[in-house]
Parts: C-alpha cells; sequence; structure tokens
C-alpha cells in the first residue's frame, strides 16, 4: 500500500467527538514509551506527524490521522504511565476503553511491545481484556534494532509461550523498527488486506 497523504484531523478525551464520517479506523496503542509516535511517523513517511518525546505519557489525548483520505490511523495514549495522578489515570483508562468498545468503525488494533523487554504483565493483560472483549489486535514489537535477530527471536518466544497460556492461537505478530524502516511494508500489507476483506 502507498501512503500518498497522510495529515492530522482531531485531539479528542471524548469518544462522541470523534470523526463520524464512517471511514475504518486502525488503532495504535502500547505502554507510555514503546516507540508508539516514532511508529506512525515511520509508516506514514512523514517526521513529525505524530508527536514523539523522550518523555513517557506525552500522547494524553485519542489522535486522529486520516491516511489517503479514506481510513484512520488512531493514536491512543500509552496506559501504565506511572507518573500520571490515578484520577488522571483512572480517566485515560475509561476514554481509551470507551473508544475500543464502542467504535464500530475499529478495524484493528496493534499493541505495541517494546522487544527488548520480557513479556509485562500490563502487555498480556491488556491484550487479555482486547481478547475478553472480543476486540481483533495484532502484536508489533518495536525497537528490533537494538538488539540482535537471535535475542529477538528468544524474546518473541517467551511472549509465545506466555500468550499461548491464554491464547489457543497466536494473533498476527510483527517486528518493527522506525529506525530502519522495518516492518513498514508487512504493516501496511495487513492494513490493505483488513480494509479488502
Amino acid at each position: 500500500m502507498l501512503i500518498k497523504e497522510a495529515e492530522f484531523v482531531v485531539s479528542n478525551t471524548e469518544v462522541k467527538n470523534c470523526p463520524t464520517d464512517g471511514k475504518p479506523e486502525f488503532a495504535f496503542i502500547g505502554r507510555s514509551n514503546v516507540g508508539k509516535s516514532s511508529l506512525i511517523n515511520m509508516l506514514t513517511s512523514k517526521k513529525n506527524l505524530a508527536k514523539t518525546s523522550g518523555t513517557p505519557g506525552k500522547t494524553q489525548l485519542i489522535n486522529h490521522f486520516s491516511i489517503n483520505d479514506s481510513w484512520y490511523i488512531v493514536d491512543l495514549p500509552g496506559y501504565g504511565y506511572a507518573k500520571a495522578s490515578k484520577s488522571m489515570r483512572t480517566k485515560w483508562e475509561k476514554f481509551i476503553s470507551d473508544f475500543l468498545t464502542k467504535r464500530e468503525t475499529l478495524m484493528n488494533i496493534f499493541v505495541l511491545l517494546d522487544s527488548r523487554l520480557e513479556p509485562q504483565k500490563i502487555d498480556l493483560e491488556f491484550m487479555n481484556w482486547c481478547g475478553e472483549k472480543g476486540l481483533p489486535f495484532s502484536m508489533v514489537f518495536t525497537k528490533t534494532d537494538k538488539l540482535s535477530s537471535s535475542v529477538l527471536q528468544k524474546n518473541l518466544a517467551k511472549y509465545k509461550k506466555e500468550m499461548l497460556k491464554f491464547w489457543e492461537e497466536m494473533p498476527p505478530v510483527f517486528a518493527s523498527s522506525s529506525t530502519t524502516g522495518n516492518g513498514r511494508e508487512e504493516l501496511l500489507n495487513y492494513i490493505e488486506l483488513i480494509l479488502k476483506s
């Protein structure tokens, strides 16, 4: 798939204020600082489309980006950001879960996971929650340029072992690097596949 145009449309904390044009949406979510904004910028080949920051918790809103005027990338706040106040975290969690469970135009959730880390409880819990709600999701491992392929395979195997404790089969898995562009084609082809089905 070719991305000819990508532009920021709107930021929200209210699901009811999200776009109502019925275009398909693909949500990107993960723990704070997993590299979500960088990945969105890499996919769209636009350096500053999504705001990146060294400070975790930068994305605190639901951000819609229109792609080729035919579908949306939705950048969601990172979960599990410890420095936010409890009331703020509760508020984020509510609007994230509202968005994910109420948007009929949501085609897929890309759950971003730091490939350098062991399986994290919070990520596993989030994916299990998606499963309980019947929400389609894929696993996207980020920052794969930061480790050797043997270590990457070992970490992916650990995730698989954890996931298969709860799941009969694995959801789609992608390895990506916003630095090298690795995984870009695979992710865009997968989105195209969903759009065509």
